[in-house]
């Protein structure tokens, strides 16, 4: 058979449904022979190589299985780098197939020859170029497990010409997986427990990485009377209203979790890399449970550390630990908790014929999203509207965390449909985020993908202007050229609502949820500082620092809001 069709083999033996990416010179022959393949692994066309990557890699986060994309070498290749690089940070597996010119012109700076094994070596944990048909079985089954032991990007370069070669079939088959565990020695689990015996004031900061652990981790919380902080990719290992859960850390965290963090004597981390040691205790015991050793005590020094699954680490703990009786520092976090839930609550409120902001679009949309909806989240703003006052019961999500690449909403929103065809879903994007690759809507028109794509539009690059304000600087090329989202969602075939006021959101967003169609709701928001649960000092003096330089220079027409009102937003 051709190396084309031994490429396709594989991908079957892996269960690969979708390989995203787009069609060119290099690859011709191996999309041939996805053609053929069609019925079992559907090609999905991206306009841009970026989606395809960052749509292949959101589906590997989703799914906890090898994702793979597609592209011609030379610029093709070069597009997906940042669905490489984000898929590496964030742990998904992710195999990459890309072309290249024929294998008697490598080196000889032929039309569009890019070295590829130089530019991706820092992304990739495997990075082959294929030299020849009989390397092409071995090498790909060699990418797929990399890929999944390491849960990282692993390349293949294959010339075009080499899909061409006969090659015999190779009868064994890749799929074949050792079954091992790590657990820690008894000692350190005795130490540990020893330690969670002693805290009065223990806190949890629960990561990605518990989310397979829910039931165990609200045992475990339960046991040592515990509140649970999460990290942004671990939002939803609890309900955001379970009574042990104090929401997310950091700038865009809640005050009590903050405040929790500045109480504890003994911080637990739960399958998290959280590198932000500002929001961390200043010298507290840690106990770290990580299913990668090389991940211990890496951004915050552990006293403890406990190599294995979140799930089975913590369900021994829970058969070990006897109920803790004193539940003070507990009771004392769920109250400041309520008090923070009514605080949200006011700010999220819509008043009567005032603006939309972040918050309320927000709340809104709360009341349609269904409880096993998937939903994608761009970067920026939104991040923080969606951490603060998204409340999520029993949803997935998915974003770009350890990059933030803004431009990673719609790309999530396609795998998560075309992996999750009976769910609903949603992508909440800004319009900075959403125009980085607004062009794939059509992608979601093509497949007719129902996909509901929310845009807060308020022609702004808003989290940079902010940092930029936070500086202490005049915001500088922050401002962004108006566009109506809902009429290119119309011209693109599918539907668009526009919405400036709250009764029309709420129509939109009715609308959206029953017309089973490929959907964008462009929402007109004021500007609102996405402002973090605690403010430092630093912050609000460079803040006063930018209100002043744009008083003193004259910039637009700027009224200086009251000492009072400033003091306001800032605390």
């Amino acid at each position: 058979m051709k190396a084309s069709e031994a490429v396709i083999d594989i991908l079957k033996d892996w269960n690969i449904k979708h390989v995203y990416g787009y069609p060119g010179d290099s690859v011709n022959n191996l999309i041939e022979g996805l053609r053929k393949a069609e019925d079992d692994i559907r090609f999905i066309q991206v306009r841009h190589e970026e989606v395809g990557a960052l749509a292949a890699s959101a589906e590997a986060k989703l799914t906890n299985h090898v994702g793979v994309c597609l592209s011609i070498g030379g610029p093709g290749a070069v597009h997906l780098l940042n669905g490489m690089y984000d898929a590496r940070e964030d742990g998904a597996p992710l195999v990459v197939i890309t072309g290249q010119v024929s294998q008697d012109l490598v080196g000889t700076d032929n039309f569009q020859e890019v070295n590829l094994e130089r530019m991706f070596d820092d992304v990739a944990v495997f990075n082959k170029r294929v030299t020849s048909g009989e390397l092409v079985q071995p090498l790909l089954k060699q990418a797929f497990k990399e890929a999944t032991t390491h849960n990282g990007v692993a390349v293949l370069t294959i010339p075009d010409d080499v899909f061409k070669e006969s090659v015999k079939k190779d009868k064994l088959r890749s799929t074949v997986q050792s079954n091992y565990r790590l657990f820690p020695e008894k000692e350190d689990v005795a130490q540990a427990a020893k330690l969670l015996q002693q805290a009065e004031k223990p806190v949890i900061l629960a990561g990605r990485g518990a989310l397979s652990a829910r039931e165990q981790l609200e045992e475990f919380a339960q046991k040592i009377a515990a509140p649970v902080v999460v990290s942004l990719p671990g939002k939803g290992v609890l309900p955001d209203e379970h009574p042990y859960n104090l929401g997310n850390l950091g700038q865009i965290g809640t005050k009590p979790s903050y405040e929790a963090m500045e109480e504890t004597d003994l911080l637990i981390l739960v399958g998290t890399g959280f590198p932000y040691r500002d929001f961390l205790p200043d010298d507290v015991p840690a106990i770290q449970i990580d299913i990668d050793p090389a991940k211990i005590g890496k951004w915050y020094p552990t006293e403890v550390g406990l190599v294995g699954s979140s799930e089975e680490i913590l369900a021994r703990f829970n058969e070990q630990l006897s109920y803790k009786k004193n539940r003070s520092f507990l009771d004392a976090c769920q109250k400041n908790m309520a008090n923070w839930w009514e605080h949200v609550d006011k700010i999220a409120e819509a008043k009567e014929g005032e603006a939309l902001q972040g918050p309320q679009v927000m709340h809104e949309l709360n009341r349609v999203v269904e409880d096993d909806a998937i939903l994608s989240v761009d970067v920026g703003n939104v991040t923080s509207w969606f951490a603060g006052f998204f409340r999520m019961t029993n949803q997935d999500f998915v974003i770009s965390s350890w990059l933030a690449t803004m431009g990673c909403g719609l790309p999530g929103a396609i795998s998560a449909k075309l992996t999750n065809s009976e769910k609903q879903v949603w992508a909440i994007c800004g319009d900075g985020g959403f125009s980085m690759g607004m062009q794939d809507f059509l992608t979601v028109v093509k497949y007719q993908l129902p996909i509901n794509i929310l845009v807060f539009n308020n022609e702004k690059i808003g989290m940079i202007k902010y940092e930029q304000e936070q500086m202490g600087n005049i915001p500088y090329q922050t401002d962004l050229q108006g566009m109506d989202y809902a009429e290119f969602a119309k011209i693109s075939g599918g539907e668009g609502y526009k919405v400036t006021t709250q009764e029309e959101l709420q129509v939109a967003l009715e609308s959206a949820k029953a017309n089973n169609k490929p959907t964008i709701i462009d929402v007109d928001i004021k500007e609102r500082a996405p402002l973090p649960g605690k403010i430092e000092w630093n912050q609000a003096r460079s803040y006063s620092k930018h209100m002043l330089k744009k008083l003193i220079e004259g910039e637009g027409n700027f009224d200086m809001p009251p000492l009072k009102t400033v003091l306001k937003r800032l605390f």
